[in-house]
């Protein structure tokens, strides 16, 4: 343990170790980490105690690092901070592998801190021993790999070295691992060593706030310049304008976008991931409203194209955007990625919604030029008409009217639904999905991860599938501090591919598509105890729902046929295309 002196930085440690762990910490502090996701483990133990004894870190603790690594990613997207992980050696650190993917994709920013093993313990049977230098490859943004620590080896070296990584994560925005060694001993022993004049050249770190380094830091960076658009905005404006918008995290920036549709008279179409896809301006059944050669007529007729965010779940609206002949098609968004799979995009700017609003040269309010809100209409009575009956289509449909505070949606069928379906409301809706890799792995921990940020209910909506993926993060669920609801939609499998043009014959969609588990959940909720409610219609679902919002962690179990869902999106589709009935 560390001995805390009356101000500033210990000068007494259980080991040397414990000193370097106890540096990085409280620099990473410094530079704004507030949360801490550990394992348990023995090669991590003075990373651990590190962080448990840092009076200003909030500490959150998983057996499964899987799990862990997506409810860090959870964290960081909801508090929009970075976030520390510590695991121990080995698998340990390979087990966050699919929430580094995802958070490279998205942008968010991990520090991975992984324990390891110093050199002279690889290849040679040592256990729980393998190499970890840049074991996420790619993924990562930044990678270090730390000599064990030595007295040889100045502090400032290490402080500089979190610096000079944190300094890469502002610039370009994503997860990055620093590889730690450890020599034992890695506990306690029976008295504390002095590191005074070890510590002594940090001079003014020692009883300061500030980080070790000098550099621009957060909001002071400027590394994003929006150019000069006044000339390229004006011609652009004057034409007929689509605004789409896509992954958009923060709802008072997404809510400008609106503002600005309204400006120019552009139709809006607002992804489930924009935060507005419920506003009223937005026209809001566009993805089933496609369907109607009227509407996508009506649609063709827009010059130009504005994007905000990228990631669009509709793959009928993706499919349009790159048939169009546009004359021009700009797509703003802060991560420096493409973002742009059909090469539509003629114009790239790297900026917030905000900051790119704010740099457009000020114009006056124009009258829509479109005729398309009869056109919704319709489908969006359709919509009404075919969202009554106990059925996946019912079930996200209400929910999209009832949640409250957050909602996360999960990826495959449930992030489809939930962006064809529901209708406006008045009070805003928080939406997250891990739309990066689009993977069914760690979406229960992400949830929770982000319910930690929010003093609102959060609602989870995924596949079974899915759920079973992460059943072990069911165990962090108990911990919530709010209302948290988790609806499985169980259809027995990968329903999806009812949709998808797999091979239809013989066995091949069940037995390697599909893949029917004959499953249920009700025992994993018992295990896990979390509040456990099966509905059989619509009217049942509606009533377990309002009141699991209330208070409490509840497993609501939603079972309907396997083919169900792909009959009513086929049914539906028809219908909106203005074909009978079949009989």
């Amino acid at each position: 343990m560390a001995t805390p002196v009356s101000s500033g930085f210990a000068r007494e440690h259980a080991t040397f170790n414990h000193v370097w762990a106890a540096l990085m910490l409280e620099e990473l502090y410094r530079l704004g980490v507030r949360d801490v996701v550990l394992a348990p483990g023995s090669r991590s133990s003075p990373l651990t105690m590190a962080a448990s004894e840092h009076a200003d870190l909030r500490c959150h603790c998983h057996f499964d690092e899987r799990g862990l690594g997506f409810m860090s990613l959870g964290i960081a997207r909801g508090s929009q901070r970075p976030v520390a992980i510590i695991t121990t050696s080995g698998t340990a650190v390979a087990n966050l592998y699919p929430a580094v993917v995802e958070a490279n994709l998205l942008g968010v920013p991990l520090i991975v801190l992984s324990a390891d093993r110093p050199v002279e313990l690889l290849d040679n049977g040592s256990n729980q021993a393998i190499d970890q230098r840049d074991v996420f490859s790619r993924h990562t943004i930044f990678h270090h790999d730390l000599p064990p620590p030595d007295t040889e080896i100045k502090a400032a070296f290490l402080l500089s070295t979190i610096d000079q990584a944190i300094d890469q994560q502002c610039r370009t925005p994503g997860p990055l691992h620093i590889n730690c060694r450890y020599r034992e001993p890695l506990y306690p022993g029976t008295c504390l060593m002095d590191a005074s004049d070890y510590l002594a050249p940090l001079g003014r770190w020692l009883m300061a706030s500030k980080p070790w380094s000098d550099w621009p830091w957060g909001d002071e960076q400027t590394s994003t310049i929006i150019p000069a658009l006044n000339n390229e905005w004006e011609a652009f404006a004057q034409q007929r304008g689509l605004i789409v918008v896509g992954s958009v995290g923060d709802l008072q920036q997404a809510q400008q976008v609106v503002e600005l549709s309204k400006q120019l008279g552009w139709p809006l179409l607002a992804d489930v991931q924009s935060q507005v896809r419920f506003d009223p301006h937005n026209l809001i059944h566009f993805d089933l409203a496609l369907h109607d050669e009227r509407f996508s007529a009506e649609l063709a007729k827009a010059e130009v194209l504005l994007q905000f965010g990228g990631r669009l779940i509709s793959k009928r609206l993706t499919q349009f955007i790159a048939q169009q002949p546009w004359q021009d098609v700009w797509l703003v968004d802060p991560l420096p990625q493409r973002l742009d799979p059909d090469y539509c995009v003629k114009r790239r700017l790297i900026a917030s919604p905000a900051d790119f609003i704010a740099a457009l040269p000020a114009h006056s309010e124009q009258s829509p030029w479109h005729q398309l809100d009869s056109l919704q209409r319709r489908t969006s009575q359709l919509v009404e008409d075919r969202c009554t009956t106990f059925s996946e289509l019912g079930v996200c449909h209400q929910l999209a009217q009832l949640a409250e505070g957050q909602l996360f949606i999960g990826n495959s069928l449930p992030a489809r639904l939930m962006n064809m379906l529901g209708t406006h409301r008045q009070t805003p809706l928080q939406v997250f999905a891990n739309r990066g890799a689009s993977g069914i792995d760690g979406l229960i921990a992400t949830a929770y991860g982000i319910s930690c940020t929010c003093s609102q209910p959060t609602t989870i909506v995924l596949g079974d599938t899915s759920a079973l993926h992460d059943l072990n993060s069911l165990a962090l669920l108990k911990q919530a501090t709010q209302p948290l609801v988790v609806v499985i939609l169980n259809n027995d499998g990968g329903s999806i591919f009812h949709m998808l043009p797999v091979p239809k014959e013989g066995e091949l969609l069940e037995r390697y598509y599909r893949q029917p588990h004959g499953l249920g959940f009700e025992h994993a909720a018992k295990m896990f105890g979390l509040g456990y409610a099966a509905p059989s219609s619509l009217e049942a679902f509606m009533a377990a729902y309002t009141q699991a919002l209330e208070v409490g962690v509840t497993l609501i179990e939603v079972n309907v046929p396997h083919q169900q869902v792909a009959d009513d999106l086929k049914a539906l589709g028809a219908a909106i295309r203005g074909e009978p009935r079949e009989p």
